[in-house]
């Protein structure tokens, strides 16, 4: 699964290459040099009980519209506890129709009070709606596939859900 990730990862990224725009055209807060956070807030499902999540995130723009990224989650509320540790790559594009859409691959570690720690991959895709100056609305899915899976303690060995996110741009 591994190899699966870094096969996304490197697919995004010579698809992404060529489609390199300036500034202008990626919308400025999506360009090189440039970091936005996110915030991240809601409720989760996992081992049959309803957590409240919430987690932090940062992408670094290593050249227009590509970025890097580490995002941590905290699932509190229910047993066992869960946090969540995500690097990421994303790309996104030239602006259309005051939209910026977006694709991304990421791997997760998700660490579990008392049992075995839960390894994922999985990609997302979706749109940035400007808000503000700097500020974006997300919304998009993403899928994400469990390593190692177990059907006996999984009820799934992959799952698509819906992502909202709020970003700013520094």
């Amino acid at each position: 699964m591994k190899k699966n990730l870094a096969a996304v990862a490197a697919a995004i990224a010579t698809f992404a290459l060529p489609l390199q725009a300036s500034a202008d055209e990626i919308g400025g807060n999506f360009s090189k040099g440039r970091a936005n956070f996110a915030i991240t807030g809601g409720t989760g499902y996992a081992f049959g009980e309803s957590y409240l999540v919430l987690g932090l995130g940062v992408n670094y723009y290593l050249f227009d519209g590509f970025a890097v990224g580490l995002s941590v989650e905290s699932w509190s509320g229910s047993n066992p506890g869960l946090q969540k540790v995500t690097p990421s790559v994303q790309y996104v594009f030239p602006q259309i129709a005051r939209m910026n859409p977006y694709v991304g691959a990421f791997y997760r570690r998700t660490y579990v009070d008392g049992l075995p720690d839960i390894d994922s991959v999985g990609g997302r895709a979706g749109v940035y709606l400007p808000v503000g100056r700097t500020a974006y609305f997300g919304i998009g899915a993403v899928y994400e596939s469990y390593t190692d899976c177990n059907k006996a303690f999984y009820h799934s060995c992959s799952e698509t859900y819906p992502e909202v996110s709020f970003t700013v741009s520094f």
